[in-house]
């Protein structure tokens, strides 16, 4: 790779870096070029230099935002075997979710998602595909623990992981509305038990 593309790539990660926490809490539709050039530091022309426009910004930054997410709780499930205490990294994660700085503005899949279902198909569709990838994880860590004996036989893993995803997006946006964490800690202890009762 040539040293003026490496340059290149490092100004694109900078922009998508400052850029993220902002698309995550004014959205699409609020952020503005002047709110990109005030966190970068850079100039019109050198952020559109970089993309084509706020569209490919918005789509880079979306997956910048679901990666940091995906790698915090595999790095979690990945800490310990067993398949119920995996599961309870979900609700241990979000009920602590205003510790986690590029959390504090709310799940990017449920911001982008609200935003984007009818206004942005290639932003609903990268929000489609994080959250078929979620409910997957989920059902393949349900499933994996059925085979090793360590959650009842006959549980339905895409139920779970439905209602799984359900609770925490749905605490998430009323969280978000009424600026109050008691929704986000109610709906994380009854997962909590959920998943406690699917112990064999």
């Amino acid at each position: 790779m040539s040293e003026i593309a490496t340059k290149a790539e490092r100004t694109r990660q900078f922009i998508i870096a400052k850029a993220a926490h902002i698309f995550n809490r004014k959205g699409y539709a609020g952020t503005s070029l002047n709110d990109l050039v005030q966190a970068t530091g850079l100039t019109k022309g050198s952020i559109y230099g970089n993309f084509q426009n706020k569209d490919e910004v918005a789509l880079a930054v979306f997956d910048h935002n679901h990666k940091k997410v995906t790698e915090l709780i595999k790095e979690k499930l990945l800490a310990t075997e067993n398949a119920i205490e995996r599961l309870l990294v979900y609700p241990g994660v979000y009920r602590n979710y205003i510790k986690i700085p590029f959390l504090q503005a709310g799940c990017p899949i449920l911001n982008t998602a609200t935003e984007a279902d009818d206004t942005h198909p290639l932003l609903k569709e990268k929000a489609a595909d994080a959250l078929s990838l979620w409910k997957r994880t989920v059902e393949s860590q349900i499933k994996r623990g059925i085979a090793r004996g360590e959650i009842k036989a006959g549980t339905n893993p895409a139920e779970i992981a439905v209602v799984l995803i359900s609770l925490i997006e749905g605490a998430f946006m009323q969280a978000k509305v009424t600026g109050k964490l008691a929704e986000i800690k109610i709906a994380m202890d009854y997962l909590e038990k959920i998943i406690l009762n699917l112990k064999s």
